[in-house]
């Protein structure tokens, strides 16, 4: 029977320390293969909290699988912020561009509760709102009025 172990990691950057060296030691597999196989996977990844699994089977063969990073952390680097505003509805953290947004919606789509492209969007959009991040240099929460009134629909739907 396959052992499973799931962590957020550094991309690129992860270390046999926690929370990888202390999950994957007791299993009795190199844990520096393991750790270089998720740096090398993981690598486009740079600076953003990234999910792997591990799953090694009774052999001390394992695989590796890369998920894809939670959506603030793709809207983070897409904006190029550092952190969300504190005050979202007051202060603006930084700019995301629509098409950036639609980017991060195509990579969540296959995760997210949305089965369609625009409402995947809007789901990033909404994040966006919390973050105070704003979309295209307009408040989030219009540019979600915008999606709802069909004003993307060129782009969203196909």
């Amino acid at each position: 029977m396959a052992e499973v172990v799931e962590v957020l990691v550094p991309g690129g950057k992860a270390t046999a320390g926690p929370p990888l060296g202390p999950s994957l030691g007791p299993l009795g597999i190199n844990v520096k293969a393991v750790v270089d196989e998720i740096n090398k996977k993981t690598a486009t990844f740079n600076g953003m909290q990234v999910p792997v699994k591990i799953e090694v089977d009774a052999k001390k063969n394992f695989t590796i699988s890369v998920g894809i990073p939670p959506t603030t952390a793709l809207i983070k680097k897409e904006a190029n912020i550092e952190k969300g505003s504190a005050e979202p509805n007051v202060k603006v953290a930084g700019n995301l561009p629509f098409e950036a947004a639609v980017r991060i919606a195509n990579m969540k789509l296959e995760g997210m509760l949305s089965y369609e492209l625009k409402t995947a969007v809007r789901e990033v959009v909404g994040t966006c709102v919390s973050m105070g991040v704003t979309v295209d240099g307009k408040r989030a929460k219009d540019v979600l009025a915008d999606i709802a009134a069909g004003k993307y629909d060129s782009v969203l739907v196909k």
